[in-house]
C-alpha cells in the first residue's frame, strides 16, 4: 500500500495541472507503513516520499518556493511521525506477545490438557475463554486416575474471564488433592466445598458470600463398566453410545452448587449407570448451552448430538466445537469448557506378525460316497 500510494501521488502530480498536488498520498505513505513495516522499511518509505515530492517541485521549477519548502517540510515531519508511530506499535506488539505467553504459561499450570489416555480410557478436553485475548476464565475441567479409579471434574465458578481465575486454581487444588484420598465423591465433594469457604472468607464485597462453584463429580472404576456422577446444580452431562443413542444423565434430585452449603440444601447423591465399551461420556459447561444463534436459540446439545455415529471423544468435541461456532456465528459470550471421556470398544486381537506369516492348515473333511449319493 505505501508503495501505491507514493505511484498514485507521482501519476497525479504529472497527469494534472502545476495547481494540483499529489501531496496527501505522500504524507499517507509513510504513516500507512508505520503499523505494518519494520522501522528500517518505514524510514525508506519516508524517503522516498520525501525524494518524489522534491523531484516533482524541481520538474516543475517550484523547488525553491514557499510552497515547495513548506511541502517538503510537512512531508518529514510527518515521516518523523511515523518513526515514532513505528517504535510504539512495535513495543506494544512485544509487550502483548509476552502477556500471551505468560497466559499461556498461567492455562498449562492452573488447566493443562489432560492426556489422551487415562487409565485405559480416552480422553479429550477443549476450553474457550469468553474474554479476547485470555486463555483461561471461569470454567474448570480435570481428569486423573486414582486408587479409586479415574476421577473428573468439571464446574463453572461464578464470575467468568481472569477474574474468576484464581477461584478457578484453588477449586482444581482442592480437586486434585482430595480425588487422591477421599474414598467417595460425597468426601470430594465436601473437601471442596470447604477449599471454597475458605476461599471467600479472605475476599471482600460480593465474592465473599456470592462465591460458588457449579460442578459435575465423576468416578469410573477400573474393570465395572459403571459410571458414578455427582452434580452440584451444574448442566445435566450426556452418554453417548456406540450406535447413536444418547441418554442425559439428569440428577434424581437437585442439589446446590459447591459452595452454599451454609444455605442448608441437600448435598445431592452420587447415581450410578452403565458405561459399556463404545460409549462416551460428555461434560461441559453452560457456555455451550447458553450459546445463541442470530434469532436467539439456544444450543441443545443433545438434540443436535442425538443419532450420530461418531468414532471417539477426540472427534465428538472437534464435532462439537463446529457446530457450536456455526451456530453462534463464532461469537462467544460465555466461558466454554468440554470434557470427553470413552470406554474403548472391544476388538479381536491381532494376531502377531509370526502368526500372519504362519500358512493356514485346511480343514480337511472325509468324502463318504454311499450309492450314487456322495456325503
Amino acid at each position: 500500500m505505501p508503495c501505491v500510494l507514493i505511484a498514485a501521488g507521482l501519476a497525479f502530480d504529472l497527469l494534472t495541472p502545476p495547481s494540483f498536488t499529489g501531496s496527501p498520498s505522500f504524507s499517507a505513505a509513510p504513516l500507512v507503513a508505520a503499523p505494518l513495516y519494520t522501522l528500517w522499511a518505514t524510514a525508506l518509505t519516508g524517503v522516498l516520499a520525501v525524494l518524489a515530492v522534491f523531484l516533482l517541485h524541481l520538474h516543475h521549477g517550484t523547488g525553491w518556493t514557499a510552497q515547495g519548502l513548506t511541502e517538503l517540510a510537512t512531508l518529514v515531519t510527518v515521516a518523523g511521525l511515523a518513526l515514532l508511530i513505528n517504535r510504539v506499535v512495535r513495543r506494544s506488539g512485544e509487550r502483548l506477545a509476552s502477556a500471551r505467553g505468560i497466559a499461556e504459561a498461567a492455562q498449562r499450570a492452573v488447566l493443562p490438557k489432560p492426556a489422551e489416555r487415562v487409565g485405559g480410557l480416552q480422553v479429550s478436553a477443549w476450553y474457550e475463554a469468553a474474554q479476547a485475548d485470555a486463555f483461561i476464565g471461569g470454567d474448570l475441567y480435570a481428569v486423573q486416575e486414582t486408587p479409586y479409579g479415574v476421577r473428573l471434574a468439571v464446574g463453572d465458578v461464578r464470575g467468568k474471564g481472569l477474574g474468576a481465575v484464581e477461584a478457578v486454581a484453588v477449586v482444581l487444588g482442592a480437586f486434585r488433592e482430595a480425588a487422591e484420598t477421599e474414598p467417595t465423591l460425597e468426601a470430594v465433594a465436601q473437601r471442596l466445598e470447604r477449599a471454597l469457604v475458605r476461599e471467600g472468607a479472605r475476599r471482600e464485597g460480593l465474592d465473599a458470600v456470592e462465591g460458588f462453584t457449579t460442578c459435575v463429580l465423576g468416578e469410573i472404576p477400573p474393570e465395572e463398566g459403571v459410571l458414578r456422577l455427582l452434580n452440584r446444580g451444574h448442566p445435566e452431562p450426556l452418554l453417548l453410545y456406540g450406535d447413536g443413542e444418547l441418554a442425559v444423565l439428569a440428577p434424581a434430585e437437585p442439589a446446590l452448587p459447591l459452595g452454599m452449603g451454609e444455605l442448608g440444601g441437600r448435598p445431592g447423591r452420587v447415581q450410578q449407570w452403565a458405561f459399556p465399551a463404545g460409549a462416551t461420556l460428555l461434560l461441559y459447561t453452560d457456555g455451550l448451552t447458553e450459546a445463541r444463534d442470530g434469532s436467539g436459540a439456544f444450543y441443545d446439545p443433545a438434540d443436535r448430538l442425538r443419532g450420530r455415529i461418531l468414532p471417539g471423544p477426540q472427534a465428538l468435541l472437534g464435532a462439537v466445537s463446529s457446530d457450536v461456532r456455526r451456530h453462534t456465528g463464532g461469537a462467544a459470550t460465555d466461558d466454554m469448557a468440554l470434557l470427553a471421556v470413552g470406554r474403548p470398544g472391544r476388538r479381536r486381537p491381532e494376531r502377531s506378525q509370526a502368526e500372519r506369516r504362519r500358512p493356514e492348515r485346511r480343514r480337511t473333511v472325509p468324502v463318504v460316497r454311499r450309492g450314487d449319493e456322495t456325503l
